[in-house]
């Protein structure tokens, strides 16, 4: 069996990669980096070490590389493949699927077997995305006939990778958790599943714990450690003014969920403490400037903040703690970061108030704006 995996990172060579490999397949990384392909081509192998007490190695093997920008090499090898997945970051999603595409015209010519092609990204909908941006490249006959063998089922992924620095290019380090889940209702059926993956027949409530938990946990704990001059989120974590922060954020996320999707109070409760431990974890060093990084997505309407606060509103809840952090990543200046840079030329061109407007979807006048105002003014 072969998996095609677009993005020969961190979390793709970590994750994803990982557990493909263990579930039995030959896995076949697709990247522009050329230093990757090249060493992945050369070594057909590369180490995973665990951030934990047992410093756990796990080797890699039977992988190999192509180079991303080879459309004709992309399209045959999702033409032969078993599995297609990515890991590239939603943006990035509309540039692949020209070769994915490809592939499909090829496999429809060949005749080839069902194919689920699935995006693990940090999005809600991410196969669904990645399928209009193919489906666009395809005639009205062509989707038609791709539609009974091709399918794109969403999923949700959370392991922590942060950024690293190793002798070793292949070599990656992660925390031993990790969740995948898969929309089973958006598969074949009796497909092969993959070892250590959930599948579930809604995926929405499991997307949504994990987004509004974890990355809304996260960025709170990156933008209250920015403020007060943190370098890493490890660091952030032993400041009992950012766990407060971020556990508040958390607990009012964590009730909105409860109350939209039955999730069992005490359970959850329990997810929320496991996610803040993991944010501490002494085994893992993540920068607070690659966590906080891209302030302007993480407060546009469908992301971490802004819609997880909006519908605690709507529950009648308070959403003190989420507008606080909204207010400290419109402070997020990084230099080195385009969308910090972008946002901070935005305020200084409109005003705080007509900036956030802007970037999360809402009227100027909306009781959630005037909330972060009155927080970013405190």
């Amino acid at each position: 069996m072969k998996a095609l995996h677009f993005g020969a990172g961190n979390i793709g060579r970590g994750f994803i990669g990982l557990l493909l490999s263990q579930s039995g397949y030959e896995v076949v990384f697709s990247d522009v980096n050329e230093s990757l392909v090249q060493a992945l081509q050369e070594r057909g192998s590369y180490e995973v070490t665990i951030a934990d007490e047992s410093g756990e190695s796990i080797t890699v093997h039977g992988v190999r590389a192509i180079d991303g920008r080879n459309a004709a090499t992309v399209a045959e090898e999702v033409a032969s493949a078993d599995l297609v997945t990515t890991a590239v970051g939603v943006p990035i999603l509309k540039h692949i699927a020209a070769g994915i595409a490809a592939g499909i015209k090829l496999r429809m010519e060949r005749g080839g077997s069902e194919l689920h092609i699935i995006a693990c990204e940090n999005a809600i909908g991410a196969s669904t995305q990645l399928k209009e941006h193919v489906m666009a490249l395809l005639s009205p006959e062509e989707q038609q006939k791709a539609a009974s063998f091709v399918a794109f089922p969403d999923s949700a992924v959370d392991r922590i990778v942060p950024l690293q620095h190793h002798e070793d290019p292949l070599a990656v380090t992660v925390e031993r958790f990790y969740e995948w889940v898969i929309n089973r209702s958006q598969m074949f059926p009796g497909s092969k599943e993959i070892s250590g993956v959930h599948y579930v027949d809604d995926l929405i409530p499991y997307i949504e714990r994990k987004l509004f938990t974890v990355n809304t946990g996260h960025c709170s704990a990156a933008y209250a450690g920015y403020h007060k001059g943190y370098a890493t989120i490890q660091d952030a974590m032993k400041d009992e003014e950012v766990v407060h922060l971020v556990n508040g954020a958390l607990q009012e996320t964590g009730s909105m969920l409860v109350r939209a999707y039955g999730f069992n109070a005490s359970e959850h409760e329990a997810y929320i403490h496991k996610i803040m431990d993991r944010f501490r974890n002494p085994y893992l060093s993540d920068e607070v400037v690659r966590v906080g990084r891209s302030p302007i997505r993480k407060l546009s309407p469908d992301d971490r903040l802004i819609r997880p606060a909006l519908r605690v509103l709507e529950q009648g809840g308070s959403a003190e703690h989420l507008t606080k952090v909204m207010a400290l990543a419109l402070q997020f200046d990084d230099a080195e970061d385009p969308e910090a840079v972008k946002l901070q030329g935005m305020i200084a061109e409109k005003g705080v108030r007509d900036a956030f407007a802007e970037v999360s979807g809402l009227d100027a006048d909306h009781v959630l704006t005037q909330q972060v105002m009155d927080a970013y003014e405190q």
